[in-house]
């Protein structure tokens, strides 16, 4: 079993607007978002991936990029910063045939892979399109290896139309087992994971019929404005009040800096018009900074009567 990745040239990828750049909290060559504290959108399935393109196409500051398949087609979207192919060492092109099984073994299989792409994030967005053999079966391995090597995971399914009887059902199955994914499940527990399904189903209800690219653009107005609300804003409300408190101090380059500690309650609903509140308190002194946020979600509905 062979896994194939490609990675976008470094000049293409600092092309993004404000990716990499240093932050300017008196310790700008020790932190910058996007480098030091690392926002990564992985799109895993067809579907998904048609939706992380058009996130990537949009340049989002300080986001990461990275597109699993087992489709070979994978290997050519260079919108991405990463391009994983799943599939096997004879060269030829493998067929999940829409298998689960097949789709989890090949992504078994590309663990080592997947590790080094989580491994040190702290902030990771994964988009799967259920119904066929990638989506449904390597998304879940690979939302948990996420889960496992990354500080806050939100996971984003998509669920195909009614029309597509046979997909819709493979969908509800692969979402039942999401919850007992050990290491999303335990983030999940600590507030630190959020789960939300994309039903396709829910759209022509509200919006009438829709062209095929409408759909891919709307899921991505919904995960780019929760990536925006929940992870990039916050982080960057805290590192400005960290540079305008006067308790804030610079810290020698030989000091290393650890991350910010992240508290973060139920991730808010990416059509909530409140950017969520957050609640920074810098602690400083002449050698370390911690650093702690929290995101809270939307109050609860009340009961109808």
């Amino acid at each position: 079993m062979a896994v194939y990745e490609a990675n976008r040239a470094p000049g293409d990828r600092a092309s993004a607007p404000g990716y990499g750049d240093a932050t300017e909290i008196g310790w700008e060559n020790s932190l910058r978002l996007g480098q030091d504290v690392r926002f990564v959108l992985v799109a895993v399935g067809g579907g998904a991936i048609r939706i992380g393109r058009e996130i990537a196409r949009r340049h989002v500051r300080h986001l990461e990029t990275v597109a699993i398949n087992c489709d070979p087609k994978v290997q050519g979207f260079d919108e991405f910063d990463r391009r994983v192919y799943l599939g096997p060492d004879s060269g030829t092109d493998v067929d999940t045939g829409g298998s689960p099984y097949v789709g989890g073994t090949l992504a078994r299989a590309a663990e080592p892979v997947l590790e080094r792409i989580f491994r040190g994030a702290h902030f990771v967005i994964v988009v799967g399109s259920l119904g066929g053999g990638a989506g449904s079966g390597a998304f879940p391995f690979v939302l948990d290896v996420a889960a496992r090597h990354s500080e806050v995971v939100s996971a984003f399914v998509v669920k195909p139309f009614r029309c597509e009887a046979e997909r819709r059902a493979l969908a509800d199955r692969a979402i039942g087992r999401l919850p007992f994914l050990e290491s999303f499940g335990d983030k999940k527990e600590r507030g630190l994971a959020s789960l939300q399904t994309l039903d396709n189903e829910s759209l022509i209800g509200r919006q009438g019929r829709l062209p095929f690219r409408r759909v891919t653009e709307h899921w991505a107005d919904v995960i780019e404005t929760h990536i925006e609300k929940s992870f990039l804003a916050p982080a960057e409300a805290i590192l400005e009040t960290v540079q305008l408190s006067p308790r804030s101090v610079p810290i020698a380059e030989s000091t290393p800096v650890e991350m910010p500690a992240i508290v973060v309650g139920p991730v808010p609903l990416p059509a909530s018009p409140e950017i969520p509140p957050i609640l920074p308190a810098a602690h400083g002194a002449a050698s370390e900074v911690e650093l702690t946020f929290e995101i809270e979600g939307p109050a609860a509905p009340t009961t109808p009567r």
